[in-house]
This record gives C-alpha cells, structure tokens and sequence, in this order.
C-alpha cells in the first residue's frame, strides 16, 4: 500500500442511510465540487467547502427519513438535479435548492433503492420494482426475494438489474425477468463499472465480496471476483474514480464494518488493494471528486453517524527535517483558535441547557422525555466458520450491551473490541441460558460478536442496547435463531450423495407449507415467490451436508444427506402443521449410506482439531523441559517446531475452544436419529459412544453405527 491520503472532516449531519451522498458536477476545469447529503432527519444538505471550511448552499426542512439519493438530468448535458426518495415520495432539487418535482408514487412500502436516469425512475421496495416515465407507470416486477438495489444499463436496450438477497442479479427488460446472474452472496449494492462499458456492472455483497459480471440481455458473465482469507465486513458503497491520475479508474469501497478501500489493476487486470483505512463506523455512501481544494483528488465518504469526510490526497503538513521545529502557519492557528471557541461555547450551551432540564423535570414531571437513539444492527451466517456475526451500531456512544438468550449458545468475542464482558448465572429451568454484558470504552459506537448456535435448538437472543445519554434509556433487538440456523443458500446440490428423503402431503397451501420452512431455515424471503412449484437448496456451513426443499400446494419433499437434518425439519414441520389442526402423511425414505458419508466429512476437520488440541497440551509440557534442560537442544527437530509455533497454536486453540465438544455432540445427534427413523432409542448408548470418541479411531466409530 504506497498510496499516502490523508483525512479531513468537513461536516456532521444526522444518521444517514445507504448511497445517501453525492458530489455535484464541478463547473470549470479547476472548480472543486459540492457534496449534497440527505439523512433520516429528512434533510437534504448541499455544501462546498472553501479554505477548509465547510460553505452551505442550501438545506431543507426536516421531514420524513430520506433512504436514497441520486443525481440526474437530461441526457447529454450536466447531471446536476438531486433526487431524494423519502416513504413512498420522490422529490427532485435543482442545485440551488429549489424543489421542482414532488411526486406520491403508488408503492406500498417504503422506496429502499432508486435510480434514475434523464425522465425515467426505477424505485424498488422490499420485493416490489417500479419503473416510471415521466411519472408514469410503465413497468412492475415482483422479485421473488428482498431487493437490495436497483440499476439501469443500455445494452443496447433498456436493461434493469435488481440485486436481490437470493445472490442473483435479476435482469428484466420492461416488466420481463431476462435471466438470473449468481454472485457469492448477498448482493448488496452495485454500479457501473465506469470504464466506457455500459455493460459492466459492479457489485458488492453482503458477505464481504467485490466482483464484476458483464450484462446482456441474453446472458451475463463473470469477469473477476474477489477472493481472500481475511473475513471483511459488508459492502455497503462502491465508486469508480482515478485517484491515483494515472489514467485508470481505481475502485472505491465502503464497508459496515468502517473499513474503506480502494482497489487498483494488476497487470492482468485483476483487482488489488492499493489503500484502507479504518473508520469507526460503517461507511455508507463513497465517490471519488475534487472537494477540499483544486487540483487534488480525494475520496468522499458519509458514515453512519453522519460524519462527512475527505481523504485527500492533498498534503496537509510539511515534512520536517532532523531539527526543524514544527511551524503551524497562521491559517492554521486561527481555524485553530476558533475551533477552541466553538468548543467551549458548545460544552457551556449544553451545560446550561442540561441544568434547565433537570429543574424543569423536577418541577413538572410532564417535561421528562426519553432521549431516542438509531441503532443499526445486523445478524448474519458467516460460512467461513459457520458463526453468526452480531453488529451492533449506534449513533452515539454506547454505554454498555446486555445479552440474553433462552437456548444454548456460545458468545465469541471479536479482536478488534473494546468493550469488557462479565457472565452472570443463568436459570436453565427457566429457559435462560446466557446472561452477558459487554461494558464499552468511551466513544465506542460499535459493537461485533460472533454467536455459535446448535442445530435442533431453536429460540430468541435478546440484545438490549444502553446509551451514553441523559438520562439512560435501553433499546432491545430480537434475534431469532433458527432450528437449522447454520443452513446457508446455495444454487444447487451435489445429487450424486446419498440422500435421506422426507415427503409430506395434506391439505395445506403453498403459503402454509412456506411459512412453515421459513420457521426452519434461514436466508428465506417471508412471502412465497410466484409459481406453482418452489425449490431451495441449502449447504450446512458446519458440516457440509447438503438440503434440497421443493413444495408446492399439498406436497412437499425434502432431501439431504444428514439424517439429523431430515429429523429437524420433519419435526418442526410436524409441529407448526399441528398448531394449525392440518392433517399430515408423512413418508420417510432413509439411506443407510448417508451416515458413513456424513462421518467422513466430519472426519478430517475433527481429526485437525483432535491434533490440535494435542498440540497445545504438549506445548506447556515442552516449556518446563526446556527450561529444565537448559535450552531447546535437548528437544528433537519436531517439539522445536513446535514451541516456535506455539503462540499461533494457542490463539488458534482460543478461536476453535469448543469445535471438538461441537462434533461430538453433532455425531451423537448423527446416532440417536439414525436409530430414531428405524423405532429404537439409543440414548443410553450415547455414553459408550462418547468413550469410543474420546479414544477417536474412525473404524472403530464406524463398526458402533453398524451394530443392530
């Protein structure tokens, strides 16, 4: 990373929503440009900074939260008239402010993704997409999943791409689905890949994952797609911008985890990391421009919190020489000055306005109210290490997060924290099984977990966020863990395994038997898609076991290769048809194969961290004989290596504590249903395997599966 940047911040607005930001067009070769901004105070602020101060050129009274921004204009001239999408509303400025369209669409649901392009609007809500002329209503689509963003392309035809939370691109033309892009995740955002290719689109997901597909309306096609060991947080923003005024644009990212990135080209056209940095909130709107001074460019980025700022590639101090003094000019020390001052005339304002509070609450009750706060939280399956990531995100500092769950789960905390954790004793017999706080450091406004979840055990972790405010107030989040909560989508299943089948047959409607999957599984929309026949295909993020679901109106059947699996779904399914007094034949077709075929892939991973562990048991033992002996040479080659390796061992040791409890308790679960399918109960059996475990020997577990 040889890319220097340095920051500024320049304003601090309200919370601000995804792709919220945008930089006018300059108006001269030499012009810097003006950053227009919209939040959820319903506020739309456009500025231009002059001589490091921030200018204001117009700004709107609050209204409803504003959830988009976008720039457009008439084709071939400037793009500078800001849209803004706020409920079911759409209102167009020009850059001086003045409001010339205000128009009430026919959406039910809040607008969560616009773009637009010269007269013509594509508006998306959670499943619904509308495309407006003129606002006209020309074309209507219902996405089979929630729509995440929306963007328009020539190709040369008109083509829209919905990027939707099934990990497809959905191409339509008019109101027709064209055909479907698969990506490596949840796409969460994407733009034009600004190379001179209108067909070449951008995207981001969820999970982490940069790439770029090219679209036509016959087909698309990947092009590149980032890969890397180190888990990184959601995308949230991209841009295309030539920083580095080499001629090529470089790649902008922003993402929910602070991160914000920029990405060059390699020789061979792929992409590489040229320059992070690392902010303390979620970047949620980034464009490259010229902002704080002619002649340098910078990235532009909007936090969650509001927090407009520059990275500039403008140098802001001098490099000093051995024995210089350090010199700070005279424009530097008056912003200096009047920065101290606006300081200390805001902490006296808001010590006055905090003992005029007290005492009128005190001597009129009515007055007290309860301070609100945004909260952006996130809870989603990592399938790097098939745990649940936690997110907690507040618009001021958090004072501290308390955690309660009435199942079983294991809380990992995350390196980069701050925040300090305590357990409390818990009531089993209660349905109370964790009882954690994590008390946060001053200014600290995020928060990220990793939560380890049991398949079969399903109920609610609660979170009850408190902040740094006066006086205190508690927020709770609900977060449902599922009873197959570590199944992840996927497009296909391998059909060459062996597999374990369950139908199920009874008066019920799609809708119903939807519903009732939902209950079971993760990543699934909450209303059914069009048609008459649905198919979900699963992959165990744990295990690597597969599940394929397809039902339709009075039918379903369910396959995977993990019998404990099938035993999970045919008992939840069983159970929410019982609550509504519908009627069930269930069939069961097991394969004896499946279950020396779901050992052997848990096989390798189980023997890795059964060596581990051994490992890490003779690392302590190593030390004291080394220290007994005087040295490492009385060591053989082997334990040298592996006292050199011991600090990596050990942290690895930390992260995986309880993998090897994990796989015992899931080949119990494995032996306990397989019986449970042919009438017999094994339970007192399971000590005798535990003890087989324990003395591990692949065969030996084999042969104790196979015995009647």
């Amino acid at each position: 990373m040889d890319v220097t940047l340095n920051r500024i911040d320049y304003l601090q607005i309200g919370v601000t929503s995804q792709k919220c930001m945008r930089l006018m067009p300059a108006m001269g070769r030499k012009a810097t440009q003006k950053i227009a901004i919209a939040d959820q105070n319903g506020i739309l602020t456009c500025f231009g900074i002059r001589k490091g101060e921030s200018v204001p050129v117009f700004k709107t009274l609050p209204g409803p939260g504003i959830n988009r921004l976008d720039l457009s204009g008439v084709p071939g001239t400037t793009q500078e008239k800001i849209f803004i999408a706020s409920a079911s509303e759409v209102r167009g400025y020009t850059k001086k402010g003045k409001q010339f369209l205000s128009f009430e669409t026919n959406l039910a649901e809040s607008i969560t993704a616009m773009h637009v392009s010269g007269s013509d609007l594509f508006l998306c809500s959670n499943y619904v997409f509308n495309h407006y002329t003129d606002c006209v209503d020309q074309n209507y689509f219902l996405a089979p999943d929630k729509i995440n963003d929306v963007i328009c392309v020539s190709t040369p035809i008109s083509t829209s791409i919905l990027a939707c939370q099934d990990c497809n691109l959905h191409v339509l033309q008019n109101s027709t689905a064209l055909h479907t892009v698969t990506v490596p995740g949840p796409p969460s955002v994407l733009t034009l890949f600004q190379g001179g290719n209108e067909e070449e689109v951008l995207y981001g997901t969820s999970n982490g994952k940069l790439g770029l597909v090219k679209v036509t309306s016959e087909t698309g096609n990947c092009i590149w797609e980032t890969t890397t060991e180190k888990r990184r947080g959601g995308i949230l923003c991209l841009d295309c911008f030539d920083i580095l005024s080499d001629g090529v644009k470089e790649i902008l990212v922003g993402r929910d985890d602070g991160s914000l990135e920029m990405y060059a080209f390699d020789s061979a056209g792929k992409p590489m990391m040229k320059y992070e940095h690392v902010l303390a909130e979620s970047v949620t709107s980034i464009q490259g421009g010229c902002v704080g001074k002619p002649g340098y460019n910078e990235i532009v980025a909007s936090s969650y919190a509001g927090w407009v700022l520059g990275m500039t590639t403008e140098p802001l101090l001098k490099e000093a020489g051995p024995g210089d003094e350090l010199h700070i000019n005279k424009e530097t020390e008056t912003k200096l000055i009047k920065l101290r001052t606006e300081l200390d005339e805001l902490q006296a304002k808001v010590l006055q306005e905090r003992e005029r509070y007290q005492q009128s609450s005190i001597s009129d009750a009515t007055l007290s109210s309860i301070p609100p706060f945004s909260i952006r939280d996130k809870f989603v399956l990592s399938s790097e290490d098939a745990t649940y990531i936690l997110g907690i995100e507040v618009q001021t500092a958090i004072d501290h997060v308390l955690l309660q769950s009435d199942i079983p789960i294991d809380i990992d905390d995350v390196d980069k924290n701050s925040a300090v954790v305590s357990h409390s004793v818990c009531d089993n017999e209660n349905s109370n099984f964790l009882l954690a706080t994590y008390r946060c450091q001053a200014n600290t406004t995020r928060l990220e977990l990793k939560v380890r979840s049991i398949e079969g055990q399903f109920g609610i972790l609660q979170a009850y966020i408190t902040a740094r405010l006066q006086p205190r107030t508690c927020q709770v989040r609900q977060y449902f863990i599922k009873p197959l909560s570590l199944h992840q989508r996927i497009c296909s299943i391998d059909q060459s395994r062996p597999m374990n089948m369950v139908s199920l047959t009874g008066r019920f409607s799609l809708a119903e038997i939807h519903s009732w999957v939902v209950s079971c599984l993760p990543e699934l929309p909450e209303r059914a898609p069009l048609g008459s026949d649905i198919s979900y295909c699963f992959r165990n993020t744990f295990l690597d076991t597969h599940l394929q679901c397809n039902y339709r109106n009075g039918e379903g059947v369910f396959k995977s290769d993990n019998i404990s699996t099938i035993s999970i779904l045919k008992d939840v399914l069983t159970k929410e048809a019982t609550k509504k007094n519908i009627s069930l034949n269930v069939s069961c077709d097991i394969s004896e194969d499946s279950v020396e075929h779901t050992l052997q892939l848990i096989k390798p991973r189980l023997e890795e961290q059964l060596h581990l562990r051994q490992k890490v048991t003779l690392i302590e033992t190593l030390k004291e004989l080394e220290e007994q002996e005087g040295g490492p040479e009385c060591l053989s080659h082997e334990f040298r290596a592996l006292l050199e390796d011991a600090e990596q061992l050990q942290q690895k040791q930390k992260k995986q504590h309880n993998y090897v409890e994990r796989f015992y308790g899931t080949i119990a679960d494995l032996f306990i249903d397989k019986f449970k399918f042919k009438g017999t109960n094994v339970k007192s059996r399971v000590p005798q395997l535990l003890d087989i475990l324990n003395n591990y020997d692949f065969d030996t577990l084999v042969n104790f599966f196979n015995l009647p």
